[in-house]
């Protein structure tokens, strides 16, 4: 059998290991953008390839205790800004949700506790989760920042799964002091959902004897996999639970490809392989902050994020070929640029390209932007691409450059050296 392991809250039970006081109480952790980076204070800034996931960046500052007062989400006519990450079950009995406006979860629950993230407190204790699985599992796949899968077959008898799990909670709760729920089941996409109704701090186990009960009540919705989309087109067909839809095999099969697989995915037909090792498909970068018209700041922040991200990429050591620049508008607008390029990667073409995207992805010019981001995917080393050999000693001379550049940034700062533009 296959199990999936989730934190409660995690982000919340992790401040928790510090802070008892917090315990049953109503408490969420939210803040506004990590804006810094554009105001000269990047050194404080942490670069994290490890986990990914949902509110997981991969730049962010170092926690400091400041940053949990609430006038730190106050913008400058003094109006609470920022979203919530997560919140404890305590704040979800007063409607506080995931992604909510601070300000509307304050008046929702108006003792809210809320604490700023830290990524430093979470990446630790993810660490040792995984470490610890290690030692009780042996093949452990970490899915995101705080969720893993586990493969028990030939280790642990199913009819011995149930008590193995329970154990396995009490005994994470016991070390680690985080409370995790646990599903089991055939395959890894049934374990994940059963996962999602053992919360909190539960575990439930979906054999062949209780899989059409636990399956065939569920809405679509609940199944990783169904977005808004396939959700809105199952309605239309009608079909609104996991049961309906297993009784119209024909119908979702006419769909396609993707569809076909999903279909036998909630059916339990497929799993995949357990992976304990991922490779980085792709990274970005992105910052939310207050509504800006200035075309020549938002031309700078694009230099400020291109500098970042070529840190991230030279560190990681891979030559994307697919790179992309978004922004946000107010009155919910976006725009978007791709772009493909087989060359070298040298920080100064990197730079150039991020504005030339940039100039491009503006198609609203009469608009405030709201966020600007900038990705790079399909690495040399996964798509096998070929580089163009153009200007290749001009490149040479630049990729010596960039390389001794990063040097410095990783000794002294990413503020060490800065494009003129920045300044």
């Amino acid at each position: 059998m296959k199990i999936h392991i989730d934190i409660d809250c995690f982000f919340v039970s992790a401040v928790r290991t510090l802070d008892k006081t917090l315990e049953n109480k109503a408490v969420a952790i939210g803040g506004r953008s990590d804006t810094k980076i554009f105001n000269n204070e990047a050194k404080k800034q942490t670069v994290n390839f490890e986990n990914s996931g949902s509110f997981v960046p991969t730049f962010f500052k170092t926690y400091e205790e400041s940053d949990d007062n609430l006038n730190t989400f106050r913008d400058a006519k003094g109006k609470i800004r920022g979203i919530l990450t997560t919140s404890s079950y305590e704040a979800r009995a007063f409607g506080v949700k995931t992604a909510m406006n601070i300000s509307e979860a304050l008046r929702l629950c108006p003792h809210l506790i809320i604490k700023a993230p830290n990524m430093t407190l979470y990446q630790k204790l993810s660490n040792e989760l995984h470490q610890f699985l290690a030692s009780r599992i042996p093949l452990i796949e970490q899915a995101s920042i705080d969720e893993f899968y586990g493969d028990l077959t030939g280790w642990i008898d199913d009819a011995e799964i149930p008590q193995f799990i329970d154990n396995l909670r009490h005994e994470i709760k016991k070390v680690l002091d985080l409370p995790v729920s646990i599903g089991a089941a055939d395959t890894r996409y049934i374990a994940k959902l059963a996962t999602t109704f053992a919360k909190p701090f539960g575990c439930k186990v979906i054999n062949m004897y209780n899989f059409d009960d636990f399956i065939n009540p569920i809405p679509v919705r609940e199944f990783a996999g169904i977005g808004k989309s396939m959700a809105n087109r199952l309605a239309s067909a009608q079909i609104f639970t996991l049961g309906e839809l297993r009784a119209r095999r024909g119908t979702i099969e006419s769909w396609g490809p993707y569809a076909k697989e999903l279909y036998k995915r909630i059916n339990a037909e497929v799993d995949a392989p357990i992976k304990t090792t991922h490779k980085r498909k792709s990274i970005g970068i992105s910052r939310t902050f207050d509504p800006l018209f200035d075309r020549t700041e938002l031309r700078r922040r694009v230099h400020v994020l291109a500098r970042h991200l070529n840190f991230a990429i030279l560190k990681l050591d891979v030559i994307p070929t697919v790179f992309s620049l978004s922004i946000s508008y107010e009155m919910n607008q976006k725009s978007h640029k791709n772009v493909s390029l087989c060359e070298r990667f040298t920080e100064k073409k990197f730079d150039a390209l991020c504005i030339e995207m940039f100039h491009q992805a503006d198609t609203q010019k009469r608009l405030q932007v709201i966020r600007l981001s900038i990705n790079c995917s399909s690495f040399t080393r996964d798509s096998k691409k070929e580089l163009s050999l153009i200007n290749f000693h001009e490149e040479e001379k630049m990729q010596i450059l960039t390389k001794n550049t990063q040097i410095l940034r990783e000794k002294y700062g990413l503020d060490a050296i800065k494009w003129g533009s920045e300044l």
